[in-house]
């Protein structure tokens, strides 16, 4: 077995982007006889990704303008873990906030690295057993929330409609602890 030596991170910058980003420089040297190499990544807060079912079975989605993308997404309930928060709070505050929805119990599906190669963040999922929507709910104007069946989320997925990547990861996480029929 070859045992291979970490590479050494030799100098590291951080630079404030705005209140939520940070750009992070890394000079690593791979080993001795080799120049360092710089690399960047992007620093935000943490994320939450809920996906959650309400007592008919549906599975609530959020329709929203994403200037990253630059188009109207279709998601999950989802958001930055704020400081000082633990993130099962901001996966409950998320949903209320987003769908209306009241949390009945909830289910950590874990926590994952986000994107190794740009982000320095972590997406905690989880697994939402929702009450029906509180009847003085008052939405964000730019926010559309659908309902639908796991079998039309699956379709979403299929053809591209649900495609946030991430989010990808924390419905495969309710499918296989059977969280979530297909």
């Amino acid at each position: 077995m070859i045992v291979r030596k970490s590479p050494k991170i030799i100098n590291r910058t951080i630079t404030t982007l705005s209140p939520w980003a940070k750009l992070i420089q890394r000079d690593v040297l791979f080993s001795p006889d080799t120049e360092p190499a710089t690399y960047h990544s992007v620093l935000t807060a943490d994320y939450v990704q809920v996906i959650a079912r309400r007592p008919d079975g549906r599975i609530p989605l959020v329709r929203q303008y994403r200037p990253a993308v630059e188009r109207q997404t279709l998601e999950i309930p989802a958001g930055l873990v704020d400081p000082d928060e633990h993130p099962r709070t901001t996966a409950q505050r998320e949903l209320l906030e987003e769908t209306g929805l009241p949390t009945r119990a909830i289910h950590d599906l874990g926590s994952f690295a986000t994107d190794t190669g740009r982000l320095s963040n972590r997406t905690n999922s989880f697994f939402v057993e929702a009450g029906d929507q509180v009847s003085n709910f008052v939405g964000d104007p730019l926010i559309e929330v659908l309902f639908v069946s796991p079998h039309e989320l699956i379709q979403l997925v299929l053809d591209e409609t649900f495609d946030v990547q991430i989010q990808l990861g924390t419905l495969f996480q309710a499918i296989i602890r059977g969280l979530l029929p297909t």
